[in-house]
């Protein structure tokens, strides 16, 4: 397949909404996608972070769509959401997964407020001047993934009986997203008090006695920089702090945040399959043996196995914005199906891939081409929560309890 070396124009900034921060430019979306996807391969290949991409998403205003209209944003929802992550998922999933992240954050603080008002406050006034990305590190060596069960250690202390003291947090967090590019890192830990306490600590990233080492060597999603992030009694003011309580004093799952997480998600493993899917059209249609005399797209066989990978991403992605509709509408039923869904999106997205690598053999999976690429980053899709294992052990009790 011919590679289009014309560069892509970077789309215009948008204009502002009352807050300072910039509007959600939707209408260039594909503008946006085409500027990450110009330099997606490079920095898969050398593991490098993707700046100019962020800054593609932050200048079209997709960085803050989640923010509510009470604090100034344009209050974008999990429909929104969706639409953004999938559409960026087809350029750099990189870039599309810390900005999930981002987006994420400004939808929970929209739903329930958790960060204290100045410090969100000083959040939203860096993201209207430039990307402000933000992260929660929860994942640790020894602990694996907190939804499992467990506590931290990573570990926050202060002179005992002095509320008003700074916090000094001290742990190793790994799978840190997009560490190298952060501007605050929210990172759950305990504190030292008996009883113990446990909440996401506010860390802005230009505080002493952080260190990013550079771990990440991963399969997929490389450009991600999930590297570790080292805290050595980084000092946290007493007031940058959300969620601190007691363990499981949330009352629960946040259902709704779960929702988010796992349509989000889904919906830019789709991006991933989409563009694959592109990329073998085009070869099809421009692929002519000598013995045939004619495009491989004219053959049946592959005509019928493009259909297949049709209806399978027509389908997940059709489930993912309803759901993602209905949520949004206040459907709590929609919510509690968004597990179910991610585990059909990701299969979708997984399937798709893999079936265009094996339509065209040997040649999909050499570094040359970008197949092998998407089918790498599409993978990392089924170790996002909630994983396979637990949404199908919900589903299934569920189903035998009502009998």
């Amino acid at each position: 397949m011919t590679a289009n070396t014309a560069a892509p124009a970077t789309p215009a900034g948008p204009a502002t909404v009352p807050g300072g921060l910039p509007a959600p430019d939707y209408e260039a979306l594909a503008d946006v996608t085409a500027v990450l996807a110009a330099r997606a391969a490079e920095h898969d290949r050398d593991a490098t972070f993707p700046h100019e991409g962020v800054a593609a998403v932050h200048a079209a205003g997709l960085l803050t769509a989640t923010v509510d209209r009470r604090y100034g944003g344009p209050g974008g929802g999990l429909g929104d959401t969706v639409r953004i992550l999938r559409a960026l998922g087809g350029g750099d999933p990189a870039v599309a997964l810390v900005t999930a992240m981002t987006l994420f954050t400004h939808a929970a603080q929209a739903r329930t407020p958790q960060w204290p008002e100045p410090v969100y406050r000083e959040l939203l006034a860096e993201s209207g001047r430039r990307p402000a990305l933000v992260n929660a590190l929860r994942v640790e060596p020894d602990l694996g993934s907190p939804v499992r069960g467990g506590l931290p250690a990573t570990t926050a202390r202060r002179p005992a009986g002095d509320d008003t003291a700074p916090w000094e947090l001290t742990g190793h967090k790994i799978f840190s997203t997009g560490a190298v590019a952060l501007r605050w890192m929210a990172v759950w830990a305990r504190t030292d008090e008996d009883p113990v306490r446990v909440g996401a600590f506010l860390v802005r990233t230009d505080s002493p006695g952080i260190e990013i080492r550079p771990t990440w060597n991963h399969l997929g999603l490389r450009a991600s920089r999930s590297d570790d992030v080292l805290l050595d009694t980084v000092p946290v003011p007493a007031d940058h702090v959300a969620g601190l309580a007691g363990p499981g004093a949330d009352g629960g799952r946040d259902v709704i945040g779960g929702a988010w997480n796992s349509l989000g998600l889904t919906a830019l493993y789709l991006g991933v399959a989409r563009t694959a899917q592109h990329w073998l059209t085009g070869f099809l249609h421009e692929r002519v043996p000598s013995a045939l005399g004619a495009p491989l797209a004219s053959l049946q066989r592959f005509q019928s196995a493009v259909g297949e990978i049709e209806v399978q991403l027509t389908g997940a992605e059709g489930l993912v914005s309803a759901l993602a509709g209905a949520v949004d509408a206040g459907d709590e039923s929609a919510a509690a199906q968004a597990g179910g869904a991610k585990v059909l999106g990701i299969r979708a997205a997984i399937g798709s891939v893999e079936q265009a690598v094996a339509l065209i053999g040997n040649n999909g999976l050499t570094q040359d081409n970008p197949l092998q690429r998407h089918l790498r980053d599409v993978l990392c899709g089924r170790v996002h929560t909630p994983q396979d294992d637990s949404v199908l052990l919900t589903a299934g009790r569920a189903a035998l309890d009502r009998r």
